[in-house]
């Protein structure tokens, strides 16, 4: 199986700011532990967070930094909560760290409303420009900087490989909550304005509980030609499984950010590697730590995506795949 690589080009360092001097300066004694804020929109007890935070410990690791002996790390897990996630960054930077790690949108929005001064490095976050976290990727100015996870472009790759599949799709809902997400309407509107005829139509669909989830996903599949596309978004991270059941249950198909949406009966999955992401993530945390300002780190993009596609799951709904397809996933359920 081919693994597809996308470089995405990264902006020039930006200016040096004098504003994090006296972080970056304590930053640089020696002997003493740094400490490490880390804030997870989903839940401690998912699988994908876990390999995600391993990947992190593991670059750390790499970079000469050792939990207890060099670096401590506080984390918390707000379980797709809002109400969680604010109230953890308050904890965290009430904590004082060296640098802070904040995974998620919601996350970053957090820790942009709590601190002007604790470095910050966002992993995964969407639209950071247009959401206000930094001046521009090439230079994020502040205190934060970090990782994009998924743009317009990306969504519009889902709905591809949804008309590859299933070409009777024309529309497709894009399922999202929207106090945590709330950038995906406009991502909506972006897309239908420039959609070419015969291509997929998205429908904005928000969901915030257990019962607006399954209504939404039930009405959909109700009705012939829909198909349904979800990104990351922390109320969609905890309930991948429920999406999944759904959308087997109601032959409906649909593809995700999410890898585990594949693996737990989903047709596909289509994104960037979050574990690489993670990885690289520790790289900005050791530069913090070493006494670079947030400033100077430019934002970077994904560079690795994975494909997963079910193909038990196609079988089941009655769909041809074509060769070409499956020859260019990185995994194929079987």
């Amino acid at each position: 199986m081919k693994r597809r690589e996308f470089i995405a080009g990264l902006g020039a360092a930006a200016a040096s700011t004098s504003a994090f001097r006296p972080k970056a300066a304590r930053a640089q004694r020696s002997g003493s532990v740094r400490k490490v804020g880390v804030l997870f929109s989903g839940a401690e007890n998912d699988p994908d967070s876990q390999k995600r935070l391993a990947a992190f410990r593991r670059g750390l690791t790499e970079l000469g930094w050792k939990e207890g002996e060099n670096i401590r790390l506080e984390y918390r897990w707000s379980g797709g909560k809002s109400e969680l996630i604010r109230q953890y960054a308050q904890e965290l930077v009430a904590l004082a760290p060296d640098v802070i790690l904040a995974n998620s949108t919601p996350v970053v929005t957090a820790f942009k409303n709590t601190t002007t001064s604790v470095p910050v490095v966002f992993v995964l976050a969407i639209d950071p420009v247009g959401m206000g976290h930094v001046q521009s990727l090439a230079r994020p100015g502040g205190n934060f900087t970090g990782f994009t996870f998924i743009d317009p472009a990306l969504i519009g790759k889902w709905t591809e490989l949804l008309k590859s599949v299933a070409p009777d799709v024309v529309r497709a809902a894009l399922l999202f909550d929207p106090a945590g997400s709330p950038f995906y309407d406009g991502y909506v509107r972006e897309l239908n304005a420039a959609r070419q005829p015969r291509e997929i139509e998205l429908v904005a669909t928000h969901v915030s509980t257990d019962s607006e989830l399954e209504a939404a996903i039930t009405a959909l599949a109700q009705k012939p030609g829909n198909g349904l596309v979800f990104g990351p978004d922390p109320f969609n991270q905890v309930h991948i499984k429920q999406i999944a059941q759904l959308a087997a249950q109601h032959r409906l198909p649909a593809v995700s950010v999410y890898r585990p949406f594949a693996a737990a009966g989903g047709l596909m999955a289509y994104g960037p590697d979050t574990a690489d992401i993670f990885r690289r993530s520790a790289g900005y945390v050791d530069r913090i730590l070493k006494g670079a300002s947030p400033a100077e780190l430019p934002v970077q993009q994904p560079d690795k995506f994975d494909f997963i596609f079910n193909l038990r799951t196609a079988k089941a709904f009655g769909l041809n795949v074509p060769p070409l397809l499956l020859a260019t996933a990185d995994e194929v359920i079987e």
